[in-house]
């Protein structure tokens, strides 16, 4: 992923605040249900990247729902700020806790969440019902994440039309888009 990709600046404030209160009280009907799985097919598989970077999935996390309608699928990259050596397993075991913060979102489907690169890049891929609401979601992440990322480190695409499992089969989808070259297969 370029800087190019970027395309809106992050939510406001007020907005954030909005959607991450409603989306956790939507996920605690969601959690309680129980429709939140967290599946672990894919989790130990290694992605590679086009920059020449490859990441472990540490994580997935899918909500049971009606069928995606208008697939999309966002890309996110950032990199910790002061986190090295022990923090990033800390890290990956404290974000089970922010999944109620995004899985109550409208047309949340699922997301793979992969840990620190080479590079020191963190980045998920996930899939959507509606590339306005992927568009949402990501800029609202670029809100929650800024004070604890590298300034500019955060980029993020939407690609629309596209599933998750789609765009990961499909190494011509994936190297357009700057994401993983080659399909999870654990």
């Amino acid at each position: 992923m370029t800087p190019a990709y970027m395309p809106k600046p992050p939510a406001g404030p007020w907005p954030t605040v909005n959607y991450l209160a409603r989306s956790t009280a939507r996920s605690g009907s969601l959690l309680a249900r129980p429709r939140v799985h967290l599946p672990r097919h894919n989790v130990g598989c290694r992605l590679p990247f086009t920059d020449g970077t490859a990441a472990l999935v540490f994580r997935e996390t899918v909500v049971d729902r009606d069928p995606t309608r208008r697939p999309a699928v966002v890309l996110v990259r950032f990199t910790l700020l002061l986190v090295r050596g022990r923090g990033h397993a800390l890290f990956r075991a404290e974000s089970i806790l922010n999944t109620p913060l995004f899985v109550g979102f409208p047309g949340y489907v699922s997301t793979l969440w992969l840990g620190n690169d080479e590079k020191g890049f963190y980045r998920g891929i996930s899939e959507w019902d509606g590339p306005l609401r992927a568009e949402n979601y990501a800029r609202i992440l670029r809100r929650v994440l800024e004070p604890f990322t590298v300034p500019g480190s955060i980029q993020y695409r939407v690609l629309p039309g596209i599933r998750r499992d789609d765009f990961l089969a499909n190494p011509v989808l994936a190297t357009a888009a700057g994401a993983p070259a080659s399909t999870c297969t654990a």
